[in-house]
């Protein structure tokens, strides 16, 4: 069997036993799990190896890309403008964006524009993939650009596109960079390992990824689909990983550990506090929870309800069995969720990604052998 690190307590063996398994059949080269109830950490596995040679352990030091979980740690971002009054989530993000008025988008709230009702997926007509490495001439495009769809007649996944909406208001708002003020207000004092924008001198500690061996189902393929993921220019390319890393994109490029996620997530599990510090207050916490659009979703294959940039548990995304949890999937297998009937947090981080978009069977059946065990 491998060998896994960190801690089981007894109650929890048969969590140990299905994360080891993985390793075992060849579903992970490394990975980590991790589950906080009432902010405290109570289950950290961790196993596998860092890099593709297989020399190095997956450790508690251990970065790993995220992908899309990034936008569950940018919704809170968000949370917390809004706890500060600096926004409402009803408030037309061209009340603080002027420009992202054009094109018939001056109605779009902060509420909509994060749960991916804005019909700015991607870009059309499509971008070169040098773009994403210039924030101002991203935030341009989209300013500019039309609805690939009337605002009001539902969701459609922004990929990436939305962590630089997010952005620009937080920018606006804030003064800082959503990244640098997330190091500076949460990671840094709490002691959490989450990066937006990750400094050359943690570079050392990512894990190598695996891609995965096919692309994501998608269903039919249309226009909006294309933008989202399939033109050239609907990802980041041309550059280097390092310049990727170095970017601040909210909504693709963390990079994290799975304790520390979990840790975050846990002050969306227990009312808004954590290790004693509020992050955003009860109020704040319901609004960001809240039920904002439900339905078919014109980019990914789902049904999906999204609150104010979580997912909504809708028992098809396996976010555990809780009516109330919320989180978000990444690219390949990662997660972060946040049950407050339990006050339970979860994350899981892994180097081998899967085709899936969410809903990698890996955490599923993690998720569920830990629910069997409380």
């Amino acid at each position: 069997m491998a060998e896994i690190t960190g801690s089981c307590p007894p109650g929890f063996t048969a969590v140990g036993e299905r994360f080891a398994a993985h390793i075992d059949a060849g579903e992970e080269l490394g990975a980590r799990f991790s589950v906080c109830i009432d902010g405290e950490l109570v289950l950290d596995l961790m196993g596998g190896h860092a890099d593709a040679a297989r020399t190095t352990p997956f450790g508690t030091d251990t970065l790993t890309p995220v992908f899309s979980t990034t936008k569950a740690v940018t919704a809170l971002m968000m949370a917390r403008l809004v706890d500060q009054g600096l926004i409402a989530y009803d408030t037309p993000v061209a009340e603080v964006w002027p420009e992202f008025a054009q094109a018939g988008k001056g109605a779009v709230t902060l509420a909509q524009m994060l749960s991916h009702q804005a019909g700015l997926p991607g870009f059309v007509p499509a971008a070169e993939p040098e773009i994403w490495f210039d924030a101002a001439a991203v935030c341009a495009r989209l300013a500019a650009q039309a609805p690939l769809w009337p605002l009001g007649t539902g969701s459609g996944y922004h990929p990436i596109t939305v962590g630089y909406l997010a952005g620009e208001v937080f920018r606006r708002l804030d003064g800082r960079t959503l990244g640098t003020a997330l190091r500076q207000d949460l990671c840094d004092p709490l002691g959490l390992d989450i990066w937006i924008g990750l400094p050359d001198s943690e570079h050392g500690r990512v894990a190598q990824m695996r891609k995965p061996p096919a692309a994501p189902d998608l269903g039919t393929i249309d226009a909006i689909k294309r933008a989202a993921f399939l033109d050239k220019g609907s990802a980041p390319g041309g550059r280097g990983s390092a310049d990727w890393r170095r970017m601040e994109i909210p909504s693709a490029n963390g990079h994290a550990t799975a304790d520390a996620l979990a840790r975050l997530m846990s002050a969306i599990a227990g009312g808004g506090a954590l290790d004693g510090q509020a992050v955003i207050s009860p109020a704040t916490l319901e609004a960001l929870t809240s039920e904002r659009v439900r339905g078919p979703d014109k980019v990914v294959p789902f049904d999906l309800i999204w609150a104010a940039g979580l997912m909504k548990n809708t028992g098809a995304n396996d976010l555990g069995p809780g009516a109330q949890t919320v989180g978000h999937y990444g690219w390949g297998g990662s997660m972060a969720m946040a049950d407050p009937e339990r006050r339970l947090s979860v994350a899981y981080v892994m180097n081998k990604q899967s085709v899936h978009l969410v809903a990698d069977p890996r955490p599923v059946a993690l998720i569920e052998t830990l629910y069997g065990c409380l």
